[in-house]
């Protein structure tokens, strides 16, 4: 019987990672996603998109989150508080590989600087940008927020984020106002516009690039997905304090470091090591990688149906 769990178990998983990685137009090559870290979180992701309130497009108009009008209203004054960031050089890459959720996009010139995520305002922010603090915290359903930059010549690979909990809102405070600084969702590509708010699903595949020769820099906030019932709203908060919240990251000493980007670092410098084997011998990192892999499926197979 526990046999039998087992299977049922590891089908639902599989089933729902074929379910996310057929969502929509775009997609990874199968053996990419089969390793993406959202393969392993899609049953979490399938639940929340079964009882999300909203659509799941890959764009939302604005006005399904009324309650983020006053970020809006205030763009000016959260730009002000953004190009002083800038200019003062706090809007930066993590300095010390801590950062769980975004350190990949770091070596692409991507950078940020965190008002809050998934808990109280980071106490830097609460002293560099006070006013968009505050703005922000007096909107419970903002769950995540930060100064997010990319300037000229920067991109973010292809990706889709792992958690379906929440939304992804950019208010664009500095913008070349050029179609060739965009993000594509899903195939359909938007480009910024100062003072202007877009609402996409990040768990759909996307990508951003700037080349023009302005810079951008967006408030970035993580807005969380209403749900049909209450029960499920509950899960999702609490995965989102419990889970996501693991893997704050600071901006400077002082604020708050999550678990998930304490140990990091492990994963980090493996990752350096990965890197370098695939470099000496290709076909050597293939068959480690491959032969991994069927020696754990052998070995579920075996505990299955043993001899």
């Amino acid at each position: 019987m526990a046999k039998i769990i087992v299977l049922a178990l590891v089908l639902l998983f599989f089933g729902c990672g074929l379910y996310m990685h057929l969502r929509g137009k775009v997609r990874h090559k199968v053996l990419r996603q089969l390793f993406d870290h959202s393969t392993f979180t899609a049953p979490f992701n399938v639940f929340m998109l079964m009882f999300s309130k909203v659509p799941r497009t890959p764009y939302l108009p604005t006005s399904t989150f009324p309650e983020l009008a006053p970020l809006q209203a205030n763009w000016r004054e959260i730009r002000e508080e953004a190009v002083n960031l800038q200019k003062n050089m706090q809007i930066k890459a993590a300095a010390n590989n801590d950062d769980a959720g975004f350190n990949s996009f770091f070596k692409t010139g991507w950078k940020r600087f965190y008002l809050k995520w998934y808990g109280d305002a980071h106490p830097s922010a609460m002293e560099l940008c006070p006013k968009t603090t505050a703005l922000v915290k007096a909107i419970p359903n903002v769950k995540a927020a930060m100064f997010a930059e990319l300037p000229p010549g920067a991109k973010l690979n292809l990706h889709r984020d792992p958690y379906a909990g929440s939304l992804r809102y950019h208010l664009a405070v500095l913008a070349p106002n050029d179609d060739r600084c965009m993000i594509e969702v899903d195939g359909q590509p938007y480009s910024w516009r100062e003072g202007e708010g877009v609402i996409f699903d990040e768990t759909y595949m996307h990508w951003a690039e700037n080349r023009s020769e302005g810079n951008r820099i967006v408030l970035f906030c993580d807005v969380e997905r209403p749900m049909t019932n209450g029960f499920a709203q509950w899960l999702n908060h609490w995965l989102g304090k419990n889970v996501v919240a693991a893997a704050s990251s600071p901006n400077n000493e002082g604020d708050p470091r999550g678990f998930i980007s304490r140990i990091f670092k492990i994963s980090f410098y493996m990752g350096q090591w990965r890197r370098r084997y695939k470099a000496w011998n290709k076909t050597a990192y293939k068959l480690t990688k491959f032969g991994l892999m069927l020696a754990v499926a052998a070995l579920f197979v075996w505990w299955l149906w043993p001899a």
